[in-house]
């Protein structure tokens, strides 16, 4: 059980808690155009992303974490590497699909918060890829099991994750219904299915 502000000690509690806040805060944040004045593909508008969906939940949103983690038999970057792996993702190159989508993957190895990194890092991506080339990803044109494969296997072999977004990349940049399918999604990705973000 992770400690949240809102003292639930049921996990299941925590998870319907933490998705309906977080979905509500992620609808906030594109009603209000919230991203429009940050920088694309930066840790610190990463950081922002997370504190806004989580801060109401946990006192660790948009704070970089400060255990290891994994999944499976998957190790994110280790703690004592965080931080330079984070200051060589800002550096890297995001002038084109290919390279944004490196990006992307390399952020995910990072990992950098103790929860929520998944669906924080998603709406990342869209930001920069609306930025830098004018489409963003319609999530409901992904398949969870392609995707949560082609994301497993993009440390060693990223063309299966690239062939999978580029063929989901739409130019309805500003569609509200493609924002908020997204948003659903990517909680779908992670687990959560109780609520529609439409409906928050």
């Amino acid at each position: 059980m992770l400690e949240n502000k809102l003292e639930i000690k049921n996990s299941t509690e925590l998870a319907r808690e933490e998705e309906r806040i977080s979905k509500k805060k992620a609808v906030e944040m594109f009603e209000h155009n919230v991203l429009d004045s940050l920088p694309s593909g930066k840790f610190s508008t990463l950081k922002y992303i997370h504190k806004y969906l989580f801060e109401d939940i946990y006192s660790f949103a948009g704070k970089i974490r400060t255990v290891n983690l994994s999944k499976g038999n998957f190790r994110f970057a280790p703690l004592m590497y965080l931080e330079a792996a984070l200051d060589n993702i800002d550096k890297m190159p995001q002038s084109n699909f290919d390279e944004i989508i490196e990006k992307y993957v390399e952020m995910n190895i990072a990992h950098p918060f103790r929860e929520g990194n998944g669906r924080s890092t998603r709406i990342w991506l869209d930001h920069m890829l609306k930025k830098e080339i004018g489409k963003v990803v319609d999530w409901s044109k992904v398949d969870k099991e392609d995707y949560l494969l082609a994301m497993e296997r993009s440390p060693i072999k990223d063309i299966e994750i690239k062939y999978l977004l580029k063929n989901a990349l739409t130019d309805k940049v500003d569609s509200r219904e493609v924002y908020m399918k997204g948003i659903d999604n990517s909680y779908y990705y992670e687990g959560y299915t109780t609520f529609k973000a439409e409906e928050l």
